[in-house]
């Protein structure tokens, strides 16, 4: 057995193979969307559309060096709510989404993962800040639209509804017809899991680097692996 395999803890695979319901965060745990396609570069892109059109006031100091196009499009969200400039910023925004979709790495064992829990049975869905149209690009090009659909729930244009708060979340529990309890969602950052927390379901945590881990475990996440390996061993009785 691997040490992948040794990762799982006796309560997280109790858990694991008791849900019904499972979702899925979508850059990190599914895929990483940005991996040909970098953020900081994309970011860059939306200060300097900013800073052409002499709104450079709008970004607060520091925000003009952030690598996270996701923290950028907050920020002026949170100077112009609601406003035709969020709205196209956000447009561009899902634009290079869609983009990096084409140089998006799959997460390793993530595939063969969501491939088991959907034939054994267990709904799958996407609770995301990302465009909802990549979402649904990169599941279509990895044959795996139909272990999700119609299930999908990404970025709307009222910023405010992106996690932490657990709107996106909440919107997959009704759609499914989904008791909290019965509920395990799987993220790589503390929006994921002070969601999860929010909404009354359960967390997984992917970390994929010790960063990653400490950043959930200081959020209060109990659970966290960083492969999905034991996960599908938990599953298909391999471990």
């Amino acid at each position: 057995m691997t040490s992948e395999a040794t990762e799982l803890t006796e309560g997280a695979r109790k858990l694991i193979e008791s849900v019904r319901f499972v979702l899925f965060d979508f850059d990190g745990p599914i895929c990483r969307l940005f991996a040909g396609h970098a953020a900081p570069l994309v970011a860059r892109k939306q200060v300097r559309w900013l800073e052409e059109r002499g709104l450079h006031g709008l970004l607060a100091n520091g925000v003009r060096e952030e690598p996270d196009p996701y923290v950028v499009l907050r920020a002026v969200d949170r100077r112009r709510p609601g406003s035709d400039l969020v709205a196209e910023l956000g447009e561009r925004l899902t634009r290079e989404e869609l983009t990096a979709v084409e140089t998006a790495r799959p997460t390793a064992y993530a595939d063969v993962l969501i491939r088991t829990w959907s034939a054994v049975g267990v709904r799958l869905g996407v609770a995301t800040n990302n465009s909802p149209r990549a979402v649904r690009r990169y599941l279509a090009a990895r044959g795996l639209t139909g272990c999700f659909a119609p299930h999908i729930y990404g970025r709307t244009e009222d910023l405010r509804r992106l996690k932490p708060d657990p709107y996106c979340v909440q919107r997959a529990l009704g759609a499914m017809g989904a008791a909290p309890p019965e509920v395990l969602m799987i993220g790589d950052a503390p929006s994921d899991f002070h969601a999860a927390r929010a909404a009354g379901v359960h967390f997984l945590g992917y970390a994929r680097n010790r960063r990653k881990e400490g950043l959930l475990r200081e959020a209060g996440a109990r659970h966290t692996v960083s492969s999905l390996l034991p996960v599908v061993r938990s599953l298909t009785g391999g471990g």
